[in-house]
């Protein structure tokens, strides 16, 4: 069974992002364009909108107009927009723009004065409407009509696209229309990657995705749980800010996306809290104020999609039996049984393969590690010397110098792997990339002097870190 969602990301080494100027942050403001698309029975929709307004914890009317709802979106439109406007303006800060198409339509002076002011103006989807129910074949008509419709009105087709609510379908079949430098439907990082579409098929070219927030959103001031006052939000937005801020002057760039609404942050009392906040951005000199197709643009400049060689989790069972197989010396049984886990993305890297393969050799039998163990190797014994061993177990023995030992070593050698084996019942097993020959011959002395079960417990735990060791050498970290 394979697991399709990426919980691994970058992990713990992400790229250093090479912002310009040597930022240690890049913040990007988005203004969601949503009014004149949200759901109305005026638009051919089943019932008035519910979702982002004053209205908290508003319904559905079926089958009606809701005035007051209709009258908060137009707030939005006819003076939260023109107080947004004006505000980036003067403060010279790039806006990207997320357009509902319809709305767009519906609204051609805004659409000239985002222009007029150089905003990026990416999709925002044909309507401001939830996908979560349609079917599939229904959203792509909606994602071909709004990129027509968008086309039409903006003069120019889109090339970034954010739906917000979404489908399980929605960022494939972006990524399949192939069109759109970036997609922002995730929200599950701080920093843009490729999305390779790991079980969507090998038809859909890899996708970058810029990710997106909800908590540096205006949109709480319209949930249950969410900011009262602007007060509130300037100091998450400053909070966040200087986080970030600092991780990247310690050699952790990262990016800051804030979401705003025309019909939420427009209002007056939410309004200030927002232009404190940019000066405050504006204030700090390393800082990269972008859109977001100034990122996508630097991104495929400096980190440009590359393919991992090996993935695991998208082996077939031949594949992975015949790659790891020999991870545990002569034990191909114990990648047998970890490709039966749910192995996903997470497994794509040398930890976390090491994990699944680890996992199968302690859920085995006591009398099964045994045989793990007894197929390795002395060490510097026969085997080495008739040149006999696997290239893993040759490698690791002449990294410590076990290939090149004195008559005398050799003897040393041949004495401790008899009187170690007669006691214990299988040979002495060290990760040799660990040590040298004094500390091997330190270790061998020492461990003989355990109980047997002790012996048995560590000689496992060093089995387990030659085979990270060996994926070391084939998997990224």
């Amino acid at each position: 069974m394979r697991y399709v969602r990426d919980m691994r990301g970058y992990g713990a080494n992400p790229p250093d992002p090479k912002w310009p100027g040597g930022a240690n942050v890049c913040v990007q403001f988005v203004v969601n364009y949503e009014e004149g698309g949200e759901n109305n029975v005026l638009h051919g929709d089943a019932a008035s909108e519910a979702f982002l307004s004053e209205v908290v914890g508003a319904a559905p009317w079926p089958g009606k107009r809701h005035w007051n709802m209709e009258s908060i979106y137009e707030y939005g439109a006819r003076a939260g927009f023109w107080r947004l406007h004006r505000m980036f303006t003067e403060a010279n800060a790039p806006v990207t723009v997320y357009g509902v198409a319809s709305a767009l339509a519906r609204s051609p002076d805004h659409v000239a004065a985002m222009q007029d002011a150089g905003w990026e103006v990416a999709s925002h989807g044909l309507r401001w409407i939830d996908y979560r129910d349609h079917a599939e074949a229904d959203e792509r008509a909606d994602l071909v009509e709004a990129i027509r419709l968008h086309t039409e009105v903006v003069g120019e087709r889109p090339t970034g696209l954010y739906l917000g609510r979404t489908s399980v379908y929605s960022v494939r079949l972006a990524a399949a229309e192939g069109g759109f430098d970036w997609i922002s439907d995730t929200y599950d990082d701080e920093l843009p990657y490729w999305l390779d579409h790991d079980g969507h098929g090998n038809a859909i070219p890899p996708q970058l995705v810029i990710p997106y927030t909800l908590d540096a959103n205006d949109m709480r001031f319209a949930t249950a749980q969410g900011f009262n006052s602007g007060d509130q939000f300037y100091a998450y937005l400053k909070d966040s800010f200087d986080t970030l801020y600092r991780e990247g002057a310690a050699g952790r760039p990262r990016m800051m996306s804030i979401g705003l609404h025309c019909r939420l942050v427009g209002r007056p009392g939410r309004a200030e809290a927002l232009r404190r906040f940019i000066e405050y951005v504006q204030g700090h000199d390393k800082v990269w104020i972008a859109r977001r197709a100034d990122i996508a643009r630097h991104w495929r400049d400096n980190h440009p999609y590359q393919p991992q060689a090996l993935r695991p989790s998208r082996m077939e069972r031949q594949e992975f039996v015949q790659r790891f197989g020999s991870i545990f010396e002569h034990s191909p049984w114990i990648a047998e049984r970890a490709f039966e886990f749910e192995l996903g993305p997470a497994h794509d890297s040398a930890g976390g393969l090491h994990n699944a393969l680890c996992r199968a050799f302690r859920s085995a039998s006591e009398t099964e590690r045994l045989g793990v163990l007894t197929a390795h190797p002395d060490l510097a014994g026969k085997l080495a010397q008739a040149k006999r061993l696997t290239e893993e177990s040759t490698r690791e023995q002449a990294s410590a110098g076990l290939d090149a030992l004195t008559d005398a070593e050799r003897a040393r050698f041949t004495e401790l792997n008899a009187t170690y084996v007669e006691k214990f019942g299988f040979p002495f097993i060290i990760a040799v990339r660990d040590n040298d020959k004094a500390s091997i011959f330190k270790a061998f002395e020492t461990r003989i002097a355990n109980s047997r079960d002790q012996e048995f417990a560590t000689a496992c735990k060093q089995v387990e870190r030659i085979a990270w060791y060996r994926l070391n050498d084939l998997l990224p970290r």
